[in-house]
């Protein structure tokens, strides 16, 4: 077996309607896909699925993806990480994601095993809800990001998380794991 997933067919994307492997992560991606349409209010094209992002430490470098990159008045307000199994060893990546997926701190973190989900402020990394019915409805999120500047992220920071990104993403990860693009250095 060459994935690291169990294959179940083929669905299709509901953002994007493109023709994508079925795994069990999947569909909980795409569960939480249709909760942001149908019962947060976002719009499919708020919603950009399957983002990489390239993350490095030292002379090694690899893909991640970023599940959700939710985008309000052209700016990235808040990314979603899925990751099966407990969900406080995957607020330290989310994070770190949030520093690097856009020039600046992407103020919203969702993250989720797909049963249940922790929402964070990306400056702080402060826990702000608990479960699904806690992230950020559109209009909710419209009134978090008008208090927001969208800072820059420091070069040296973006670099320190994207170390730290790997470390939990990259290092480690089962060599056949797909979802992960190791770059030859």
């Amino acid at each position: 077996m060459n994935n690291h997933h169990l294959i179940l067919g083929e669905l299709v994307d509901f953002i994007t309607g493109e023709t994508i492997t079925d795994t069990h992560d999947e569909r909980y991606r795409q569960k939480l896909a249709k909760i942001l349409v149908t019962t947060k209010g976002y719009h499919k094209y708020n919603i950009k699925p399957r983002c990489n992002l390239l993350v490095k430490a030292a002379d090694k470098s690899a893909i991640v993806t970023v599940d959700f990159k939710v985008i309000l008045n052209e700016k990235v307000c808040m990314i979603v990480k899925y990751a099966p199994g407990s969900l406080v060893t995957r607020h330290r990546p989310a994070l770190a994601a949030s520093r690097l997926i856009a020039p600046y701190q992407v103020p919203v973190v969702v993250v989720t095993n797909g049963e249940d989900t922790n929402i964070l402020d990306g400056s702080t990394g402060n826990i702000t809800g608990y479960g699904f019915e806690s992230i950020p409805s559109k209009a909710e999120l419209n009134d978090i990001v008008a208090k927001k500047h969208f800072d820059p992220v420091p070069i040296n920071k973006a670099e320190i998380e994207s170390r730290i990104m790997y470390a939990y993403e990259v290092d480690g990860s089962c060599p056949c794991d797909n979802t992960i693009c190791r770059i030859k250095s």
